[in-house]
């Protein structure tokens, strides 16, 4: 059985894949290699805890989108189907570079709440 951790993980994945699919993007999972250009734009799902002091500068309308409509998609139902306790955006930092103003990230931070019991991580508490 997996964690309500891993739980929480698939089903973000899988409530983005049709949004990352109807902006024209693809969406990967904590990916360990650098996308390429040719899979952009791109959904990229990293679970972190890192705080990052937000950052507004330039956007491409395309990011854009693809996060107001991956907002939308997640704030839907903060409780993931009852896996977590609730859900907040922490922070979005914006980054593009002066070099390639054809490209932008914006990595955008989650912070969800849920219970396991201490002896079983794949019940809920």
């Amino acid at each position: 059985m997996q964690s309500i951790r891993e739980q929480i993980i698939q089903t973000i994945v899988a409530r983005l894949t049709p949004v990352a699919s109807g902006q024209g993007a693809t969406i990967r999972r904590q990916p360990t290699v650098p996308t390429d250009r040719a899979q952009l734009p791109a959904l990229l799902v990293f679970p972190e805890s890192e705080a990052v002091r937000r950052i507004n500068d330039r956007t491409e309308p395309a990011v854009d989108r693809l996060m107001t409509a991956t907002h939308a998609s997640l704030l839907a139902d903060v409780t993931l189907g009852g896996l977590a306790l609730g859900m907040e955006e922490t922070d979005t930092e914006w980054q593009q570079d002066d070099a390639d103003l054809d490209v932008a990230a914006l990595p955008s931070r989650y912070r969800i709440t849920y219970r396991t019991l201490a002896l079983d991580l794949t019940q809920k508490g």
